[in-house]
């Protein structure tokens, strides 16, 4: 059974934007139930060769929602987030966190530099941020 969609994703963006008619066709055909995982978005910015920005603001626009966020933020049933803080002993982990930190925010896309640098699954590096008292923000993909 799909979910209500409460919210209208569309308002996020000004009157007459543009759909890409590519991007829209690959949402279209690889989304159910008017929901598009993270990973599923990512994959289609490579096929596609476009930005993951543009992949969710086309999300938005056709009022879908993402879900299932690789970095357990959003879009998972029935508590919206499944990380969990997560402490570690690892000071160069925490490093490079507080590094890439932006006024007390680490960038999605700086999360998952630092999980490929540190060979570690990316819901690690947001529970530990999460334990540091760093949110993630801004999202790739806009949702946000």
């Amino acid at each position: 059974m799909s979910r209500e969609h409460s919210n209208n994703f569309a308002k996020k963006h000004k009157d007459g934007t543009e759909l890409d008619p590519k991007i829209k066709e690959a949402v279209l055909n690889r989304s159910k139930e008017r929901e598009l995982p993270c990973a599923v978005a990512f994959e289609i910015t490579k096929e596609l060769g476009v930005e993951a920005a543009e992949v969710g603001k086309t999300v938005d626009l056709l009022n879908f929602r993402l879900v299932k966020c690789q970095l357990g933020l959003f879009g998972y049933m029935p508590e919206k987030k499944i990380i969990k803080p997560q402490d570690t002993d690892n000071q160069d982990l925490k490093e490079a966190i507080t590094n890439a930190a932006v006024d007390g925010r680490l960038p999605c896309k700086d999360a998952w530099n630092i999980a490929s640098e540190f060979k570690l699954r990316k819901m690690t590096v947001s529970g530990v941020a999460d334990a540091m008292g760093i949110k993630i923000k801004p999202c790739q993909l806009g949702a946000f």
